[in-house]
């Protein structure tokens, strides 16, 4: 599959105090030296705790912020390098599903106007026609089309997602952001929604970068999964083989928290000591070593490489490396 996005050593430092001259004092490194690719096609899970940079990564994809150094190329072309005017013919091509359903629709327009809106900012359609398609969103993602004239304060949550879906849709985008697009929901309507992405990815052949809180989420949409800390990016592999063969000692405790569904069945918990560290002021060496139950004295003083050990798994691990 031909590369549709690509990340390369990617920075993104939000300053926290400044001097009386403005010069930075502290800063939050939420994301440092994070590199991968995604395929056109595909769905690349992230997942991480909260803080660890997974929301920066998609809004730094998007160009919606600055990187403080590093590039994204899409196309194969890097944004940092795009005019304003070629940037924003661009954006049509990039679309976000924002994780609050409550507050990423306007309650002041109905929406008829909160689907349109793409349409008539990047002048694909006004009026009638524009109207139409918008009837024809909503019923892709199962809505009746007659709801064009209410407002969002009259839908359930898993009815605002699919607006804010149709939304995302509008512009036949190639490749879409879903900013934790499930975790506001009901675990009845969670499943519901997950199988809508997927049912509209086969259709239209999008891109997708997942970001979730949890490995149990994003095990059945994710062709890759890539595991983030404390702003760095740990592991990568396809979904499968990280499921089955789990190497970083911090991706082995997210999944051995997910609950298997049988009263019977035994699994061992690993149960990280300790808070996770401020971005502000990280730990040296490797990141995870201040919680890692398997820390060796070169985690302390030396960052482990982010290289591939296996084909198509990528790891950042002292004693995975050895």
């Amino acid at each position: 599959m031909p590369e549709l996005v690509k990340v390369e050593r990617l920075q993104k430092y939000f300053p926290v105090n400044r001097s009386l001259f403005g010069r930075v004092l502290s800063e939050v490194q939420a994301v440092d030296d994070v590199s991968f690719t995604i395929q056109q096609g595909e769905t690349l899970g992230l997942v991480g705790e909260s803080g660890c940079g997974k929301t920066t990564i998609g809004r730094l994809i998007l160009h919606l912020l600055e990187p403080t150094s590093g590039s994204v190329s899409f196309c194969g072309q890097k944004l940092s390098a795009l005019k304003n005017k070629d940037l924003r013919a661009l954006r049509r091509e990039m679309q976000i599903i924002f994780q609050d359903p409550y507050s990423s629709l306007n309650p002041r327009m109905t929406v008829g106007r909160i689907v349109a809106e793409p349409l008539i900012r990047h002048h694909l359609a006004t009026g009638k026609e524009c109207m139409e398609k918008v009837k024809e969103l909503l019923s892709l993602v199962g809505l009746d089309p007659n709801y064009i004239r209410r407002y969002p304060h009259e839908f359930s949550g898993g009815q605002r997602q699919r607006i804010g879906i149709a939304r995302a849709l509008s512009t036949r985008p190639k490749l879409v952001v879903c900013d934790e697009p499930v975790s506001a929901l009901d675990v009845s309507i969670q499943s519901q929604v997950l199988n809508l992405l997927k049912d509209l990815q086969t259709e239209f052949g999008l891109t997708y970068l997942f970001i979730a809180h949890g490995l149990n989420v994003v095990k059945h949409v994710s062709d890759r999964v890539g595991v983030m800390y404390l702003g760095k990016m740990v592991e990568l592999s396809a979904s499968e083989e990280l499921y089955a063969h789990p190497l970083h000692p911090y991706t082995r405790a997210l999944l051995s928290a997910i609950p298997v569904p049988d009263p019977k069945a035994k699994k061992e918990r690993i149960i990280l000591t300790g808070d996770v560290p401020s971005p502000i002021n990280p730990p040296k060496g490797c990141r995870f070593h201040t919680r890692c139950p398997q820390a060796m004295d070169i985690c302390l003083h030396q960052e482990p490489e982010f290289k591939e050990t296996q084909p198509g798994h990528w790891l950042a691990c002292h004693l995975c490396n050895q």
